[in-house]
């Protein structure tokens, strides 16, 4: 059976900040970086704990190590990106004729590779909204194998039960996985409400400056562990000892950074609520947010560095505002330092029609903001600038529709 970690008051920061192992006499105090692929034996038959860096590495090891003690766990399994983590999270759960539940509200990306690439395995995968626990209850049947959602979700930041979600998928036998990459285990920790993996994209808000592609899976059940990293093996998804490295000095300071991040987060979000042309505002932190109660019963304290609002005048006001924008980096990308900006109705789903974009709450003016850690009045001041754009534009468009009624 593997090391087991048990969290105490305050070890987060502790956990993330130390090195894994305890230091000797001159051993380095940052992480070192093991760039080599293959290692060598004393002997034929050796057992030694590195042989090739495809199935492991000690730079990955310490990685894993950390990021399975955030959430009293064995060491996770890491991948060379989030979509390599859920793809062998698939792979090791899920066989031809039986049946995956997922939430409507998740990444692209899953979405994608549930839609096109595991039916033609066999598999078949219903979505259905997560968080409605009768829909949810409904949807499971007794081939489900696997049950995955995302809270918060992206980019509409709808929040799912965990523990409700567990009860159901337990009811049948089913895992529960929960991609966790919004909030990380700083801030939620899906393992202690009942969920069977913790999923990451630690190329987000783990690693946190936009140097670093990566994933990571976590949890407590060593045998589903143990086939997690026999697809890794078998498909050569295995972190790069580089970017696992990266991610490393990363994660140093993801508690301070998210709860900073959080903080203001919460502050931008306060504001946005109050300013004309702005129709609607998410943020699970929200003292109106009618998931209140579920985020504090989850979260642990602050709700994430995400914010999405909505504006008036559609698509165009959602464009001119995205150009309108400096401090803010336009990206589709969330969990940096920087504050970043994403108009997703013209970037992320451009390529999605727009009734299937409103049928899961992506309206054409809604902008996702990832929060940085700058001042908070200087993204105020930043975001002010781009709402007078979108104004404008939304201005003109009642101006053309007064015409044409008097027309």
């Amino acid at each position: 059976m593997g090391r087991q970690f048990h969290l105490t008051q305050g070890s987060v920061e502790s956990i993330c900040a130390h090195r894994h192992a305890a230091l000797g006499d001159g051993d380095p105090l940052a992480p070192p970086l093991c760039q080599s692929t293959t290692f060598a034996r004393d002997r034929v038959g050796s057992e030694a704990e590195h042989q090739y860096s495809r199935v492991s590495n000690p730079t990955v090891a310490e990685l894993e190590a950390k990021l399975g003690a955030l959430e009293s766990a064995p060491p996770a399994a890491c991948f060379a990106t989030g979509l390599a983590a859920e793809t062998a999270l698939f792979l090791a759960t899920l066989r031809a004729g039986d049946h995956a539940v997922c939430a409507q509200g998740v990444y692209g990306g899953t979405t994608r590779l549930l839609r096109e690439l595991l039916p033609d395995l066999g598999i078949s995968v219903d979505f259905v909204d997560a968080t409605d626990a009768e829909a949810l209850e409904q949807a499971v049947r007794s081939n489900t194998r696997l049950v995955f959602v995302e809270t918060p979700a992206n980019p509409t930041l709808e929040l799912t039960d965990i523990r409700r979600a567990a009860e159901i998928a337990h009811s049948v036998g089913a895992l529960l996985a929960v991609d966790n990459t919004f909030l990380t285990a700083v801030l939620q920790r899906p393992l202690d409400l009942g969920a069977d993996v913790s999923v990451y994209s630690t190329t987000k808000f783990v690693e946190g400056h936009s140097l670093a592609l990566g994933g990571a899976l976590v949890s407590r059940d060593e045998a589903l562990l143990e086939r997690i990293r026999f697809v890794r093996k078998c498909t050569g998804a295995i972190q790069s000892p580089f970017n696992a490295w990266l991610t490393l000095n990363g994660l140093k300071t993801l508690p301070l950074r998210i709860r900073r991040q959080s903080q203001t987060a919460a502050t931008v979000a306060r504001w946005l609520a109050s300013q004309p042309g702005v129709e609607r505002v998410r943020y699970p932190g929200l003292a109106d947010d009618a998931e209140l109660a579920l985020a504090e019963s989850q979260h642990d304290t602050d709700h994430g560095a995400v914010v999405t609002f909505e504006i008036a005048g559609g698509l165009e006001a959602g464009r001119a505002f995205a150009g309108a924008v400096s401090l803010c980096k336009l990206v589709e990308h969330v969990g940096s330092v920087e504050t970043l900006l994403t108009h997703p109705a013209s970037m992320t789903h451009a390529d999605v029609p727009p009734d299937q974009r409103r049928a899961v709450g992506l309206s054409d003016g809604l902008l996702r903001l990832s929060v940085g850690v700058e001042p908070p009045a200087q993204i105020i001041e930043d975001l002010d600038h781009a709402l007078d754009a979108a104004r404008g534009i939304d201005f003109a468009q009642e101006e053309i529709r007064a015409c044409h009624a008097l027309a």
